[in-house]
């Protein structure tokens, strides 16, 4: 039997990262889906914005309506696009607890030099995937 004391193998900031991803979901207030977004810089030293999918800010916490996939809340993309105010040059890696939809990998896209997107969960709706290499932004499912 070795005396050796073992260490906890460090997380990776990936790991990290997604887990705070996680973390901010649980703010969301949308009924169907919590999730979250953590925009980083590619070097895992700044965290550049945070999002959660909700309502706009001063409107009651819920959905507008009870439609899936028409319930009126901001997604968490969006949301952390929008409080991004890193200029377009930064290059930048995104954390999001499951794979963006269409319109949010655009709104990526604009963010400009995003590298990479990170994701923990798949989405029914896979499109966003090819949409993000056709413009140079690797895509990778992470597990935590």
């Amino acid at each position: 039997m070795s005396t050796e004391k073992q260490e906890n193998p460090r997380p990776s900031f990936e790991a990290i990262y997604l887990q705070l991803a996680t973390t901010l979901a649980a703010r969301s207030t949308c009924h169907r889906l919590k999730v979250g977004t953590v925009i980083t810089s590619t070097d895992f030293r700044k965290v550049l914005a945070v999002g959660y999918n909700g309502n706009a800010t001063g409107l009651p916490n819920g959905c507008d309506r009870a439609e899936p996939g028409n319930c009126g809340c901001l997604h968490s993309e969006e949301n952390a696009v929008i409080n991004c105010d890193a200029p377009r040059h930064i290059e930048k890696y995104v954390f999001v607890t499951h794979l963006p939809c269409v319109g949010c990998a655009k709104r990526l896209i604009n963010l400009g030099n995003v590298k990479r997107v990170y994701f923990g969960q798949s989405y029914r709706i896979q499109d966003s995937i090819a949409l993000l290499n056709s413009v140079g932004i690797q895509v990778e499912q992470l597990s935590i």
